[in-house]
């Protein structure tokens, strides 16, 4: 009897793996027809609200069998998935739960990837756990987002020249793996990173190495794609304040900027910021693109799409559409009304292994389905969220 006893474990872990299999299927296949639907990169994507709701609906069901504290989490609230029938009542975990329990379908030796919150290196990172379905999931979400929104218009690969460590320097980063899967997409062979960590584990900045790759880029005419966070920026355009220098980038070279500031380096509103990298690097201010992405995420929302003006005021970030948005009240959980103020909580089907409906500790205003970041909360988390019930 005993040498029969692994047949059921193997059986057992099929019956697991094969609903993610297919469910990973689907929904490639629905970012797929989602990002060829229109070439019009100004217009939103109606994405196929009742496929939506159906691969939500689906995943939330998988997710309440096979994440337990998912499951625990949703019972104290008396919701099982049974019981739905719109995406917009899955209960939504708060993104500190990735840091307090393993908030995952995947057994330890099935984990191949990990991605931690960025922060202090005293703090206790958010996890959030991959194996490679759920990481080419990833990437085909973040993929078709970030060439629709940075690289549109671009008639050739152009050279990426990141300001962030390399893969190998940051494993456990989704900002990195995101930028490397858009580089080795569409980047030229001579795209690189120029970030490097330090001895505290912090992030840094090569400044020298940054300004060879963009004087090189701008005697040869290359278009460039400059990827980095916020504090990145301030350390690059703080030397070049300093040395009295200015860079005219080749036409068609863009920014992509995220982020924020984590006492690494002066903080600047982004206005200024913004001005400061026009006029230092040569850069106009729709090409200019903001980011919003998060560990606890596997989808990022974007600002603008590069090279189309936008009027004053107007820019607000957007989801794709295999990704939902609310703002909500932190009193009531309940959605706000446009134009007024809440926490950001997403619903991204991206979000495989893990769960799919998130509520950050991110304050922003609504405008219709896109949203103006103003910031992070400070205080109480919103009602209902404690992980005292988990």
């Amino acid at each position: 009897m005993a040498e029969n006893q692994p047949a059921p474990l193997a059986h057992e872990k099929n019956r697991m793996t094969k609903p993610f299999h297919e469910y990973c299927e689907r929904l490639v296949g629905f970012i797929r027809r989602c990002s060829s639907e229109t070439s019009d990169s100004r217009s939103p994507l109606s994405g196929g609200d009742s496929e939506f709701n159906r691969l939500a609906l689906t995943l939330f069901s998988l997710q309440f069998e096979h994440v337990e504290p998912c499951r625990r989490f949703c019972r104290n609230r008396g919701i099982k998935p049974q019981m739905l029938s719109d995406w917009s009542r899955i209960p939504a975990m708060p993104a500190i739960a990735f840091k307090e329990t393993e908030l995952t379908s995947l057994p330890p030796e099935k984990r191949t990837n990990v991605f931690h919150s960025s922060g202090t290196t005293e703090q206790m990172p958010s996890r959030h756990f991959h194996d490679a379905g759920s990481l080419g999931v990833y990437e085909s979400s973040a993929l078709p987002w970030f060439q629709r929104h940075v690289l549109h218009g671009a008639r050739r690969k152009l050279c990426f020249i990141i300001l962030t460590p390399s893969p190998a320097l940051a494993p456990h980063s989704s900002l990195v793996h995101m930028l490397e899967t858009a580089r080795r997409e569409c980047g030229s062979t001579d795209s690189l990173f120029t970030g490097r960590i330090d001895a505290t584990g912090n992030w840094t900045l090569q400044v020298d190495a940054t300004l060879a790759a963009l004087r090189d880029a701008t005697e040869t005419n290359q278009p460039v794609v400059l990827p980095g966070t916020a504090f990145a920026f301030v350390h690059l355009l703080d030397h070049l304040i300093a040395n009295n220098v200015r860079l005219q980038l080749p036409s068609g070279s863009r920014v992509m900027e995220t982020g924020g500031y984590k006492g690494r380096s002066r903080s600047l509103p982004k206005h200024e910021l913004h001005s400061l990298i026009v006029d230092r690097l040569g850069i106009s201010s729709e090409r200019i693109v903001c980011e919003y992405g998060m560990s606890e995420l596997s989808s990022q929302a974007y600002d603008c799409v590069a090279d189309h003006d936008t009027p004053a005021g107007a820019r607000a970030f957007a989801f794709p559409p295999w990704a939902r948005v609310q703002i909500v009240s932190p009193e009531t959980g309940r959605e706000v009304a446009d134009g007024e103020t809440g926490l950001i909580r997403v619903f991204d089907l991206a979000n495989v292994r893990s769960v799919m409906a998130v509520q950050t500790d991110d304050l922003a205003v609504r405008h219709g389905d896109r949203f103006e970041l103003i910031g992070r909360t400070r205080g109480a988390q919103p009602r209902g969220c404690s992980l005292m019930h988990l």
